[in-house]
């Protein structure tokens, strides 16, 4: 059940002044002195109050929130971009808008735009979370009883719905694939340490290495920001290592074009003198030269998914937690070094 919210008359009792003047306050009107302004503003603060801004203006003219929320980590990546326009085919084709916002992993970013989308009243939030965001983060949100959906990546404890992929089959059917065309030193390239997925794709990529027969050698996991940059950094490190390796997969595809451009600039050519392996097959993988072979998780499919999550949860009135974790396929391309004809060997794992 959701705990009360913390109201207006609330305000006036803490402040000692009538709800007429808090609600003066609210609306930033000139009637109020600057003392009063000030002492219900701190009151406000230290009970957390949250001025609804959409609910004021709903309840003027009897209608329903029709705005959603989506706040992502990084909408430099691509695949956030992909995830957020699949998003909003679902919430515009149901009469929604989407309210989007970037918190390049900064907590305090995260804090203060949610904040800013629960003053404009959003009927539900989809959240890729920062590095860092524990279930106390999202707490308010369900106990105010707003319907959250985490997508990519899942946060501990929270008792909210979840869309993901299926991280750990996915880097197991990259590293098997690379085995199959020869390779046994086999790098992990990218991610933060500190985040579920990368837990997640880690242990995809040592139980394979144990399924198929290679020595675990911990020198061979090169973490680094999951980004293009964070890529050319790793494979520079993945290079400088004694006995290295000959192939990588690597936590996304961002980081997997990065790894490219170092190889590149190293004079190595991506596909015939070092594989490479991404995952999420962003838009751009396919025609990438050498094309990216990938693991799919189908972005625009997950931001749709969640979007439909979120909006039969805004529907029943209710927010159920549920999990969905998408099936992933490998994509056989040529930065691998696999000929061209084994795409026809694409398949789900």
């Amino acid at each position: 059940m959701a705990k009360s919210r913390v109201t207006v008359i609330d305000i006036a009792r803490a402040a000692g002044v009538s709800k007429s003047t808090v609600s003066l306050v609210l609306q930033g009107s000139s009637l109020v002195g600057d003392a009063t302004r000030a002492k219900v503003s701190s009151v406000m603060r230290e009970l957390g109050y949250v001025y609804n801004r959409g609910a004021a203006n709903l309840r003027q003219s009897g209608s329903k929130s029709m705005i959603v929320g989506v706040v992502v980590n990084d909408l430099t990546n691509s695949f956030f971009a992909e995830l957020a326009v699949g998003v909003d085919v679902v919430v515009q084709s149901a009469g929604f808008v989407q309210f989007l916002s970037n918190t390049s992993e900064s907590l305090d970013r995260q804090r203060e735009v949610i904040a800013s989308m629960r003053e404009h009243g959003i009927s539900g939030l989809i959240l890729s979370p920062s590095r860092g965001t524990e279930a106390a983060d999202l707490k308010p949100l369900v106990a105010a009883g707003i319907p959250v959906v985490v997508a990519v990546r899942n946060v501990p404890g929270a008792k909210v719905s979840s869309v993901a992929s299926d991280n750990r089959e996915g880097i197991f059917a990259a590293v098997k694939h690379l085995v199959s065309l020869g390779h046994r030193r086999i790098a992990f390239l990218g991610g933060f340490r500190d985040t579920a997925v990368f837990s997640e794709r880690l242990e995809g990529y040592r139980a394979a290495a144990v399924a198929c027969g290679l020595n675990l050698d911990d020198e061979l996991i090169v973490d680094s920001a999951p980004s293009r940059a964070g890529g050319a950094e790793a494979i520079n490190r993945a290079l400088a290592i004694s006995n290295g390796p000959t192939g990588a997969v690597c936590f996304n595809d961002a980081v997997a074009f990065g790894a490219c451009d170092g190889l590149r600039a190293k004079g190595l050519e991506p596909g015939r003198d070092f594989a490479v392996v991404g995952f999420d097959d962003v838009i751009e993988a396919k025609t990438a030269v050498p094309a990216l072979t990938t693991i799919s998780v189908d972005p625009q499919g997950m931001g749709r998914r969640a979007a439909q999550l979120l909006l039969k949860q805004i529907s029943a009135g209710k927010a159920e937690a549920e999990t969905i974790v998408s099936s992933v396929r490998l994509v056989v391309r040529e930065s691998c070094g696999a000929s061209k004809d084994a795409n026809a060997g694409e398949g789900r794992v």
